[in-house]
């Protein structure tokens, strides 16, 4: 498995397989600007020529000892072997090379794997009423990577 700095041209593959991992429709949530403009904070795995996953992360320009997890996945046929927590661990060092302290992400209160991923991998998990807006909960995650 190589896992490399994504490009601005892995938008196009990236998000052509997003709503068949998710297998709902998750795309909106991840528009071309993220690769565009956090293409070297974000990551890219792959096996041989298949994409076998991603994450797109960013060091925060408003809070200096704060990295973010936008968006991360994993092609199914890839799942529980270990890839997702290399990616994160990936980023954390990224991060924290960087001066960076903390780690924040989050998804909504209905993604259980999601949340269990993150609890598994030593992130506080905050539930927040409206945090986009009303009707709009989410799950905050936060991990200190010092």
């Amino acid at each position: 498995m190589n896992l490399r700095p994504a490009t601005p041209d892995d938008y196009d593959r990236i998000i052509a397989v997003v709503d068949d991992w998710w297998g709902r429709e998750v795309h909106g949530a991840l528009p071309r600007l993220f690769l565009d403009h956090f293409h070297r904070t974000s990551l890219v795995a792959e096996a041989g020529d298949d994409l076998a996953g991603f994450l797109v992360g960013f060091l925060s320009p408003s809070i200096p000892d704060t990295a973010y997890i936008h968006f991360a996945g994993v092609k199914p046929t890839f799942r529980g072997t270990g890839l997702a927590r290399r990616l994160y661990e990936t980023f954390f060092a990224l991060a924290r090379a960087d001066g960076r302290t903390t780690v924040h992400a989050l998804t909504s209160p209905q993604n259980t794997p999601s949340i269990a991923f993150h609890r598994s991998t030593g992130f506080t998990v905050t539930p927040a009423s409206a945090h986009d807006g009303p009707g709009k909960d989410k799950v905050l995650f936060h991990r200190a990577i010092t």
